[in-house]
Order: C-alpha cells, then sequence, then structure tokens
C-alpha cells in the first residue's frame, strides 16, 4: 500500500492577501522608483537692495567708487573709480585753513577797522583841542611865538603821538587776540565734525545693514520652506506606504510577510545663511555684511 503525503499551506483570509499583494505592489513600485534630491539642495538668498546700500554707503565713507552687483545673486563682483577721500576729509581740510599764523586774518572784522580809524580820528581831534590852552598860556606869560613856546608845544606833541600809537597798538593787540581766538574756535568745531561725521554715518550704515539682514534671513526662511515641501511632496508616497504595512502588519502577522522596509523622510537641516543670520539678527554689526569686527 503506497504512502500518501500531504502538504498543507496556511493562508490568511482573500482580503488580507489582497491587501499584502497590494502593499508588495506600491513598494516594489516605488523601490524602483528613484528620487531625485536635486531639489532638496540648499539656496541661498541673494543679497538684497538694502544690504547693498549699506555696502556702499561704507565704500564712500572710505573713499572707494561705486559697487558693481552680480543681477542674480546680488553679490559684489566690483568697485569703480574712487575720490580716495573719506567721509572726514572735508572737515579736517577746512580745519586746516584755520591753522597757521596767517589763520586771524579771515576773521578780522572790517568793523574793527572802522572802529580804530573812527577812535583815533577822535583822539586826533582831542589832541588838536589840547594846543589852544598852551598857545593862550604863552600869550598871557609873553612868551608867545618864542622859543619856550615851542618846545612846549613839541612836548606835548610827543607825548600826544606816543599816546595815540599806544591805543592804536592797544586796539590792534585786541583785534588780534578776538580773531586768534574765533580762528581756534573755528578749527575745533571742524575737528569736532570730522569726529562726529565718521559715527553718524556708521549708525546709518548699521541701520541699512539692520535692515537688510531682517528682509535677508526672511527670504532665506522662504527659500528653507519651499525645500523643506518639496522633500515632504516627494516622500509623500512613502509614507502612505509605512501607514498601509502598520495598518494591515498586525492582520497578517501570523502569516509570511513581504519584506516591507521602512523608509525614513529626513527633515531637512537648517542651511548655514539662516543659522549666521539667526545669530546677526540678535547682534548687528558691520561684520554681519562685511566680515569685520
Amino acid at each position: 500500500m503506497a504512502d500518501t503525503t500531504t502538504t498543507s499551506i496556511a493562508r490568511p483570509a482573500p482580503y488580507l492577501e489582497a491587501a499584502g499583494q497590494n502593499l508588495l505592489d506600491i513598494t516594489t513600485g516605488l523601490a524602483g522608483k528613484p528620487i531625485d534630491t536635486s531639489q532638496f539642495a540648499p539656496q541661498i538668498a541673494g543679497q538684497n537692495i538694502l544690504s547693498q546700500a549699506a555696502q556702499q554707503q561704507a565704500a564712500s565713507q572710505a573713499g572707494l567708487g561705486s559697487l558693481q552687483f552680480d543681477p542674480t545673486t546680488g553679490a559684489t563682483t566690483g568697485i569703480g573709480q574712487g575720490t580716495g577721500i573719506a567721509g572726514y576729509q572735508p572737515y579736517l581740510n577746512q580745519a586746516q585753513q584755520y591753522s597757521g599764523p596767517q589763520a586771524y586774518q579771515q576773521f578780522m572784522s572790517p568793523y574793527q577797522n572802522d572802529l580804530i580809524s573812527t577812535t583815533l580820528a577822535q583822539y586826533d581831534l582831542q589832541a588838536q583841542k589840547g594846543i589852544a590852552p598852551l598857545q593862550a598860556q604863552s600869550v598871557q606869560q609873553g612868551a608867545f611865538g618864542g622859543a619856550r613856546q615851542g618846545i612846549q608845544q613839541a612836548e606835548y606833541q610827543n607825548q600826544s603821538d606816543m599816546n595815540r600809537a599806544l591805543l592804536q597798538s592797544q586796539m590792534l593787540q585786541q583785534g588780534y587776540g578776538q580773531a586768534q581766538n574765533q580762528a581756534n574756535i573755528a578749527f575745533g568745531q571742524q575737528q569736532g565734525l570730522a569726529s562726529l561725521q565718521p559715527s553718524l554715518a556708521q549708525s546709518q550704515i548699521q541701520q541699512l545693514g539692520a535692515a537688510g539682514t531682517s528682509n535677508l534671513a526672511y527670504q532665506q526662511s522662504i527659500l528653507d520652506a519651499q525645500r523643506q515641501a518639496a522633500q515632504t511632496a516627494v516622500y509623500e508616497p512613502y509614507q502612505r506606504a509605512q501607514f498601509l504595512q502598520s495598518s494591515i502588519g498586525g492582520l497578517l502577522s501570523g502569516y509570511p510577510q513581504p519584506g516591507f522596509g521602512q523608509t525614513t523622510q529626513q527633515t531637512p537641516s537648517v542651511s548655514p545663511l539662516s543659522q549666521a543670520l539667526s545669530s546677526a539678527a540678535t547682534v548687528y554689526g558691520l561684520g554681519s555684511l562685511f566680515g569685520g569686527k
């Protein structure tokens, strides 16, 4: 009598078997479809007009020429012929005009000359009036027209001339002192402006640069979000396949299952520019734009 061997094969319910086969077809199709990862490559936001304006002002402050910017990236590509004169130099040049031995002359007021001339003319008038009493005295003494009268009148004139010269010298000295003082004041004012101008210019550069950095951070966040959205869209079918696997996996746990692999989506890392911009937004300085300290 021949032996009869019976082989028993346990199979899941038809609907579970169909679900497993469907899942296998889906994962097989996804596995054979290459993923274009180039669309996930980090993108760098271009320089904006505010940042470019800050750079141009910094260049102009240093006496450099007009900057040229790449129309696509906004990066600096060249620089034109400059004056070589820093923003504060005109004030130093003007201050130089107020120094030296001749600087006081431009502060000598024409009214000083009028005052001196008028004062001396009045002095001469009063001095002339002093001669008449001397002549009257000589008449009373019977010495009019004599040598004695001549000596007295000469002595009077010499003293009057000395007093006149002293008065003129004092007024000239006073005018010179006032003009010299005004020249010193003007020199200090121009020197102060030469010191003030760079700080005002840098403050404006920093304000423009800060606004540019803020705008650049916003534009970069848009690019990063678009990159993440593109990656999410590409991996969405794989996530659905994982959902199906987790849904029917428990039902098929008692039966042989296809080798489902788990595909995980990598979260896009924050771009280096976004990290730099986050730091620059907290503490902004010229360094965030030009690499300075």
